[in-house]
């Protein structure tokens, strides 16, 4: 008796553990996403970031959003073992692909931007136009979707046409059961890891090369430079990680659903929600500039009522004390 009174308070316990995990999630998601539309709500509003960094950032800002929205719901329906039909699921894995391959290439030219501001200071105002920018944002958008069409169209070539009709559980493994491609796609990922972590890294020892020849004028900027490019190469680690995540899952989703759901579960926290974190820390608090805009737009609706209800007092009285003495 004692023992299967102890078995359902642990079974008990362990539904109760894992009921909850969703709602940690949602309210991670539900926080970074607040962060991240009032961060491009004040990118919008205010001309003077129109710059190629800022600009940039705004790019990263709105991939990481709709990319973890896109997750968050692959997340959910495979905790809830929610059936969707194979089409849409391959659109929508093929899409978050794209953005997960977008963001870590952003950051890539964040940081060249970096290297073009402070080594190559009189080139920069010619090279960091818009133009020049949106042109560059283009390119990153183009060789993100490379590899995630390239896998979309020779899944949907090799497959069964009974397979049209199914409904699935929908992750990102389900288009990567043929193992040709699956290969192909890890080697591919590491090639553009290995390309992106060697321009960093190179990027890195350029600016501090020039911080040790820089005047005591430029040496805070060129030190702050320092510490953008760490934490951006912090960010493409964890980045590249979720990427390769797929192939520590696969094997878990033949074994046991639930372990892999788990297993998804923690690395959705480290390795998509932990890297999005750092990036409002690089520009929401680290950036004066956006910093003090941020802090304006994020507490406008109370100062500026505080600031109209002083004037409108003030006005008041200076009213009534002319009444008095005329």
């Amino acid at each position: 008796m004692n023992l299967t009174e102890n078995n359902n308070l642990s079974s008990k316990s362990n539904l109760k553990a894992i009921n909850e995990k969703p709602l940690v999630v949602q309210v991670l998601v539900g926080i970074l996403l607040y962060v991240n539309g009032l961060m491009m709500f004040t990118f919008l509003k205010k001309e003077t970031f129109r710059d190629t960094r800022y600009i940039l950032f705004a790019q990263t800002l709105f991939v990481d959003s709709a990319f973890m929205v896109l997750t968050d719901l692959t997340l959910m329906g495979g905790f809830y073992q929610y059936p969707v039909h194979i089409i849409p699921c391959c659109i929508l894995c093929t899409l978050m692909s794209l953005l997960s391959l977008c963001s870590p290439m952003t950051l890539v030219a964040m940081c060249l931007e970096r290297y073009v501001a402070i080594c190559v200071p009189l080139r920069h105002a010619s090279i960091s136009t818009p133009k020049n920018t949106f042109i560059g944002l283009s390119v990153i958008l183009g060789v993100s979707s490379v590899l995630p069409l390239f896998i979309f169209t020779v899944y949907f070539v090799n497959i069964p046409p009974g397979f049209l009709h199914l409904y699935v559980v929908c992750n990102l493994e389900v288009m990567l059961q043929i193992k040709w491609l699956a290969d192909m796609r890890a080697s591919s990922l590491q090639l553009i890891f290995i390309i992106m972590f060697c321009t960093v890294v190179s990027t890195y020892f350029k600016i501090m090369l020039a911080a040790r020849s820089a005047s005591s004028e430029r040496k805070n900027s060129t030190n702050k430079g320092l510490k953008t490019i760490i934490l951006h190469g912090v960010q493409l680690l964890l980045c590249m990680m979720h990427l390769i995540t797929p192939y520590i899952e696969m094997p878990l989703w033949k074994v046991d659903v639930r372990l892999f759901v788990n297993v998804k579960y923690s690395d959705f926290i480290l390795f998509l929600i932990l890297p999005r974190c750092l990036s409002p820390l690089v520009y929401g608090l680290r950036d004066k500039k956006f910093y003090s805009a941020l802090k304006y737009y994020a507490f406008c609706g109370i100062l500026v009522c505080n600031k109209h209800k002083i004037r409108d007092d003030n006005t008041f009285r200076g009213v009534v004390s002319i009444s008095i003495n005329n």
